[in-house]
């Protein structure tokens, strides 16, 4: 296991993976200024806990924010997160992000305050979840390194499972992070069926 062989690696990945995370950032934008044409009316289709029309909220929630602050504080680690879930394979990528939407989205709608739940903080947490318990779980030199980036650089966000933010789904926050974590420890016991 050469840590530093691998860490060039993710390096050199990252610079030729770059744009790939851009997109995504770039459809929540895209999201976000139809939503203030629309004066956040879009948001109505946030996750809305037990309610029957707040089960669609499962599928859009992540695509949806509250203000531009909201979606800024999002872009950064959905850009770093995106790139090093990625080093992973776009199909990993795809399944894990699928994964956290469904499972994380499901749990708030069950056990979540009365609110409207949005934003893509919760899948960033599940994806911070997956690399830090893929390294734990897998050990390999590559995901040892993406989670202790993740760890190092990104630890902070391990707060935003506590509720000590007004108006903040921490729900939302807390079931990605569990989902992320779930499908690391999970998905090698099922890699032999896929």
């Amino acid at each position: 296991m050469n840590f530093i062989d691998e860490f060039s690696k993710i390096v050199e990945a990252m610079r030729e993976n770059y744009q790939f995370p851009l997109i995504w950032i770039g459809l929540l934008w895209l999201v976000h200024v139809i939503n203030i044409t629309m004066k956040y009316r879009l948001n109505y289709l946030g996750i809305i806990p037990r309610h029957v029309f707040g089960l669609l909220g499962i599928f859009f929630y992540p695509f949806l924010h509250g203000s531009f602050e909201h979606l800024f504080l999002n872009s950064l680690p959905a850009y770093i997160l995106i790139n090093l879930v990625s080093l992973y394979g776009r199909e990993t990528f795809y399944a894990l992000s699928v994964f956290i939407i469904l499972t994380s989205g499901l749990m708030v709608w069950l056990l979540g305050r009365h609110a409207i739940h949005i934003g893509a903080s919760g899948l960033m947490m599940g994806y911070w979840g997956f690399l830090v318990m893929n390294a734990v779980h897998q050990g390999t030199a590559m995901a040892i390194i993406l989670g202790f980036i993740c760890i190092y650089y990104l630890g902070s966000m391990v707060m935003n499972v506590l509720p000590t933010q007004k108006g903040a789904s921490w729900e939302g926050h807390f079931f990605g992070c569990l989902s992320g974590m779930a499908y690391g420890y999970l998905i090698p016991y099922f890699s032999n069926f896929l």
